[in-house]
């Protein structure tokens, strides 16, 4: 089964070492980073026995040119610059060359030997619980074992107290399934707003995961999760309604993978799919940062998010294909945007992305 593991970084990447055990026809690493040699020259080192290729700015840019011909300036303007979705460029490098499984995952989130095995075991059996919630939101992190009692929300939860009412209902019921989200140890996915609050200043807090409750989780049809993708495994099939979005734009960014997992979840609960959360569990050992600066980018996109998820469960669809439900979600976004975002750089951020959705899918389609 030929995977595509896709490592957004500019930092050695010294976490996927343990990848070297598998079989070379069946893993694929694609380091989408910014073309320091230096940093490239280490990483070979750490890759050398696991296929691998870097895809800086211009290598993106020829793969874009060679592909789309004197066209190709449109769509090399999908990858953004200097942000984690860059990541959308090897979804379409994946997605091109037939992969079956996508992994994404971040350069601090350190693995294990069977890493791929059980994220591929998560998607491929019939195993599991189901979840519903009364406020259409699943906390992901009531799933850990953290070392406080009270409970906490992760990077992209809404903060509208009809989101936080940790009310569920459980169901075994299992499903094979079309996402699968890892989960992790030590330090769990905050936003920067609760990581200030419990005086994490150097971009971490002493709230830490020390196990996980479930191996597999399903998110049942008609909730949310926010999903985070430094630790995500797909099927290529939903790649035409993957886009990671355009971000480090208009003083917003962090919210690609929350986005696009919120639009990809409506997507998936009109045609039948699944996504489900838990094994395998990676070490998040996480760099110390600026925490301010990440609220900073944050806060744009904190208050969009509380709109923004009600918007897209509104969307109505009947295509029966996730680049034509994507479409329809584009269009009822556009219809909606006017009306519901008062803010005009909101407005202008939602157009951007709405343009950026549309071509994604023509890109998408001419790979096919």
């Amino acid at each position: 089964m030929l995977t595509y593991i896709i490592a957004a970084s500019v930092n050695e990447i010294e976490n996927l070492r343990p990848l070297k055990n598998h079989k070379e026809e069946e893993l694929r690493v694609i380091v989408i980073d910014e073309g320091d040699e230096k940093v490239r020259l280490r990483n070979d080192e750490h890759l050398k026995d696991i296929p691998h290729e870097h895809f800086g700015p211009k290598e993106r840019e020829k793969w874009f040119r060679d592909r789309f011909g004197s066209a190709y300036r449109r769509y090399v303007s999908l990858i953004p610059e200097k942000c984690h979705a860059e990541t959308s460029f090897g979804f379409l490098h994946a997605y091109e060359e037939g992969a079956e499984m996508v992994l994404e995952i971040d350069d601090d989130v350190y693995i294990s030997e069977t890493f791929i095995e059980e994220h591929i075991e998560n998607l491929s059996n019939t195993n599991g619980v189901t979840v519903h919630a009364e406020g259409r939101w699943y906390n992901t992190l009531e799933n850990l074992v953290l070392n406080v009692d009270f409970p906490e929300y992760p990077r992209g939860h809404p903060y509208d107290r009809d989101t936080r009412r940790n009310a569920y209902s459980w169901s075994v019921k299992g499903s094979e399934c079309a996402l699968n989200m890892g989960l992790w140890l030590r330090c769990p996915d905050f936003d920067a707003l609760t990581i200030v609050h419990y005086g994490g200043l150097d971009g971490k807090c002493d709230i830490e995961s020390k196990a996980c409750k479930r191996e597999k989780v399903i998110v049942g049809e008609g909730t949310y999760f926010a999903l985070c993708s430094m630790n995500a495994m797909f099927k290529t099939q939903i790649v035409p309604a993957f886009y990671q979005l355009y971000m480090n734009t208009l003083g917003m960014d962090r919210f690609d993978d929350i986005w696009s997992g919120i639009f990809l979840k409506r997507i998936m609960d009109h045609l039948g799919d699944k996504a489900c959360l838990g094994k395998p569990l990676g070490t998040h050992s996480k760099r110390s940062r600026n925490v301010f600066k990440d609220l900073s980018k944050e806060l744009q996109g904190m208050a969009m998010n509380e709109k923004l998820w009600r918007i897209v469960d509104e969307t109505e669809f009947s295509s029966k294909s996730y680049a034509g439900c994507y479409v329809e979600l584009a269009e009822h976004l556009n219809r909606s945007v006017e009306r519901e975002f008062d803010d005009p750089i909101h407005r202008k951020f939602m157009k951007l992305q709405i343009e950026k959705m549309r071509t994604w899918v023509d890109a998408v389609d001419k790979l096919s």
